[in-house]
């Protein structure tokens, strides 16, 4: 009796390498566990600015110092206003850009080239011939967009034709509209429905980075006047040089990064096209000036494809191999056999079932030769009863395939012979 399909989620059957929390609210990627380095590099080196500007504030304070003179200070209040603001808001655009759905393609549940292919190669044939079904889909198709010829290519783990700007990210084990890059700092796919936030963290990352060094090196600049030797104002205002020195590193980094997803930008292109098509050296068919393009990016988020928390059906598969570029399941040879049987019966197709003479000779031989060797002898009721098992079994083996009853004039006939059984054509 087949099992009862199971219902679930559909994020608790999902055939990526995605890792799924609050019940299939977020989708990070598998290496999500970097997302918290990212933040402890942001968040670390903001709250020690934080923690610089509440220090001078309480100093300040002890000294009774009024608020005329507070003003003429640089790390006060408003800076660290500001600073939390912006550290909360660069925080929120990464969370924002790891745990959505980039645009993830939904797989099909089955190749759309099975139904491609031929009458002759049906799953029973290819078991048969020993063979995968042949290929009747290209591999790459032409299609039209604004006027320029695109190749779009097959994906045989999805078991779709790739939609326009569509990867298989290898990392993630999913098909991405818009692919642009898997960010390993963000533990995600970078895509059409999180490139905006993703540029909108890039770029407040170096803001950040850039308010701090410049307000690092004022106050240091400020201080100065207390202290008689450069090297007791580095000491004295050690936070200020340390982070003035990492933001000035950090700044190479994701203000590079911004700077060049902004010329994407601009150029409506993606960071796998950049590297892979070049457009430099043809057109972009993508391209729709500079204000389209932001307005692309930035005002079109299209809803996601997939709804994660929708309930499903777990089919449960008992048996079988998965075969290449095929969507189904290859059941055992006597299975298939069967089915394909029954099928060509019911149609009324006139089947020519192989006579088989069935030979038990060298069985009894073999049995005989291993009692002997064991030091038994063979007991002549037991090869009688052996004999007689036998043909009942293969008589309704027979019965089953053809539907007939077997009389006793008839020969012994099977529908496929047993591989433990010699076999000798009649």
């Amino acid at each position: 009796m087949a099992p009862i399909p199971k219902s679930k989620r559909l994020y608790q059957v999902w055939k990526g390498d995605n890792r799924f929390f609050c019940g299939g609210r977020c989708i990070f990627g598998p290496d999500v566990a970097s997302l918290f380095l990212s933040m402890f590099l942001i968040a670390g080196p903001i709250i020690t600015f934080s923690y610089q500007i509440i220090s001078k504030i309480r100093n300040r304070q002890k000294h009774h110092e009024d608020l005329i003179h507070e003003n003429h200070h640089v790390l006060g209040l408003p800076v660290l206003i500001v600073t939390i603001i912006v550290m909360i808001a660069d925080l929120t655009f990464l969370l924002l850009t790891s745990s959505r759905d980039p645009g993830i393609v939904p797989r099909n549940a089955q190749s759309i080239e099975s139904s491609e292919t031929s009458d002759f190669n049906t799953p029973s044939m290819e078991w048969i011939n020993g063979r995968a079904p042949q290929m009747r889909l290209p591999r790459t198709k032409d299609i039209i967009l604004n006027g320029f010829v695109i190749k779009v290519k097959y994906c045989d783990t999805c078991l779709l034709y790739r939609p326009p700007r569509t990867s298989h990210c290898s990392i993630c084990n999913n098909c991405v509209q818009k692919f642009d890059h898997h960010c390993p700092w963000v533990g995600q796919c970078i895509g059409l429905r999180n490139y905006r936030f993703f540029f909108l963290f890039i770029s407040t990352s170096t803001f950040l980075c850039i308010y701090v060094f410049t307000l690092s090196v004022v106050n240091i600049l400020q201080e100065r006047k207390h202290y008689h030797s450069f090297l007791k104002l580095v000491v004295g205002e050690i936070i200020s040089a340390i982070l003035m020195v990492y933001s000035f590193l950090s700044v190479w980094f994701v203000g590079g990064l911004t700077v060049f997803h902004l010329y994407l930008i601009c150029t409506n292109q993606t960071t796998y096209e950049n590297f892979r098509y070049h457009y430099d050296k043809k057109e972009n068919p993508f391209n729709r000036g500079i204000l389209k393009n932001f307005k692309e990016v930035f005002l079109n988020i299209p809803p996601s494809m997939n709804k994660f928390r929708a309930r499903v059906l777990d089919q449960v598969v008992e048996y079988g191999a998965l075969a290449p570029n095929m969507g189904m399941d290859i059941a055992s040879s006597t299975e298939k056999f069967d089915i394909e049987t029954a099928d060509k019966l019911e149609m009324g197709i006139n089947l020519q079932v192989p006579a088989v003479n069935l030979d038990y000779s060298s069985i009894n031989e073999n049995q005989g030769a291993i009692n002997k060797q064991k030091g038994e002898a063979l007991d002549p009721s037991d090869l009688s009863k052996i004999q007689e098992n036998n043909y009942q079994e293969s008589k309704e083996f027979k019965q089953s395939c053809t539907g007939e009853t077997e009389t006793e004039d008839e020969p012994v006939t099977v529908c496929v012979p047993d591989e433990d059984i010699q076999q000798q054509p009649i």
